[in-house]
């Protein structure tokens, strides 16, 4: 995956948009510096699998009290057992607590999409994708979070200045990234990827050999308009 190196330039609902239309699999990571703090969305086919929040997040206990599942003693008495025999806080609350598996389920995905806000609200950070970090044990293996649960209401780059108003679609940046590089607006990022490598490949300068001085200049303004097209739409 190609994403943006900074935080600032897009929105966690960008980027998740964007894993979740190439089908990804692997681990989103936003580096604070200036906290040194390291927060992880995993993935698995485009679907928000964990969250993992590098500070303080709510508990799942906290979750369910809130919900009115259970009450502070059993809140209490779940966390603290779980940490004693080292098990998954649902697996306490179901075996030793007897909370519905269903009743579970449910506050793990309102947890996710608590601590996706959290993230929303970050001003900052550095992005990386990784493919090689190891989900935690409690993500969601069967069933992720619904694109509707991760997707919905979140914050996006093109809402920064709503009170602009909107220019054609054909006069927006996107367009006319889409036709430099000859692929539709529907083109997947894969496609985008493709039409990118061949286009550059026809104009870079050392493709022509023979050129005059003005015809690689003309060349290479192309190619910065071509890769500036492909980082508008793909990185």
């Amino acid at each position: 995956m190609l994403f943006p190196g900074r935080l600032r330039t897009t929105t966690l609902g960008d980027l998740l948009g964007q894993a979740h239309r190439a089908h990804a699999t692997g681990t989103i990571e936003l580096l604070e510096e200036s906290r040194g703090r390291t927060h992880r969305v995993h993935l698995s086919r485009g679907l928000v699998t964990a969250v993992e929040l590098d500070g303080a997040s709510r508990r799942l206990a906290e979750v369910l009290r809130d919900q009115g599942e259970i009450d502070e003693r059993v809140a209490s008495r779940s966390v603290l057992r779980a940490m004693t025999s080292r098990r998954l806080l649902g697996e306490v609350l179901v075996r030793d607590f007897a909370v519905p598996t269903e009743v579970i389920d449910r506050a793990v995905r309102k947890q996710l999409v608590l601590r996706l806000g959290a993230l929303d609200s970050i001003a900052d950070a550095r992005i990386s994708f990784r493919v090689t970090v190891r989900p935690p044990k409690e993500a969601l293996s069967m069933d992720a979070l619904d694109p509707r649960e991760f997707l919905a209401g979140r914050k996006r780059a093109r809402d920064r200045n709503p009170s602009q108003t909107p220019r054609p679609a054909e006069t927006r940046p996107s367009a006319s990234a889409y036709r430099l590089l000859g692929v539709d607006e529907r083109a997947e990022p894969a496609e985008i990827r493709r039409a990118f490598r061949q286009v550059a490949r026809k104009l870079h300068p050392d493709a022509h050999p023979h050129a005059s001085d003005e015809e690689r200049r003309a060349l290479e303004s192309q190619l910065a308009q071509v890769t500036a097209a492909y980082q508008t739409l793909v990185a």
